[in-house]
């Protein structure tokens, strides 16, 4: 008999507004069953993917060791990303400004207990990190990280928490993470992704820019 919450029961719309970026509420003691992330990937294959080819790959890691090990990655990564932005301002009433703190807050607190997530995932597309034409990154991305989201849809409505992060991939991390899991040249990662049960389910939409200033009808 499953253990595990089957739905939070959301509307579309509820999903879609309150998939949040997930780091200080993640609950690093609770197991995240194979069969719940299964499913969730089962559903994330549904997504959009270029000429059908399904071009992608997916990896789950619960290892402690080799989670240890893309977090020691990861962590100094993100310290040179830190104060690399440490000087970034925005103007007063700004709602980004107004979150800024937070926001490194909580994403320090990742770095230092990302080995203690329950999974991590890693996913994987057919290409290389080396430039290409506009065209054929578009076509790239665009055949992953739909899934991506898809998969942390999923993950929302039963419960789990997940962040979108990328920054162990700057320094040279990709090459060092492609080394601990074993992924072989010809293959880029699209982030690292934790993923655990999360203390309390109720989460509210963010504060977004207006659409004024963003939105253009026929011409920029």
């Amino acid at each position: 008999m499953r253990s595990w919450p089957m739905r939070l029961n959301l509307s579309a719309d509820e999903v879609l507004t309150t998939t949040r970026a997930v780091r200080k509420r993640l609950d690093f003691d609770r197991p995240v069953e194979r069969e719940v992330v299964e499913e969730c990937l089962q559903i994330a294959l549904q997504a959009p993917t270029g000429s059908n080819r399904q071009g992608w790959q997916w990896i789950f890691v619960t290892d402690p060791d080799t989670k240890l090990a893309l977090a020691d990655i990861y962590r100094p990564n993100w310290e040179r990303y830190r104060n690399a932005v440490a000087a970034v301002r925005y103007d007063d009433g700004d709602v980004r400004g107004d979150r800024l703190s937070k926001v490194y807050d909580s994403a320090s607190y990742l770095a230092e207990h990302f080995h203690r997530v329950p999974v991590i995932m890693v996913p994987c597309i057919e290409g290389t990190r080396d430039p290409i034409p506009a065209a054929a990154s578009a076509g790239m991305w665009g055949s992953l990280l739909p899934a991506v989201w898809s998969f942390m849809l999923a993950a929302r409505e039963r419960g789990l928490g997940t962040a979108w992060t990328t920054i162990h991939l700057l320094n040279n991390g990709d090459n060092e993470a492609a080394h601990v899991l074993g992924i072989p040249t010809g293959w880029v990662q699209a982030g690292m992704f934790p993923i655990a049960y999360t203390k309390g389910t109720e989460f509210r939409p963010a504060s977004r820019l207006d659409l004024d200033g963003l939105v253009h009808w026929e011409r920029w």
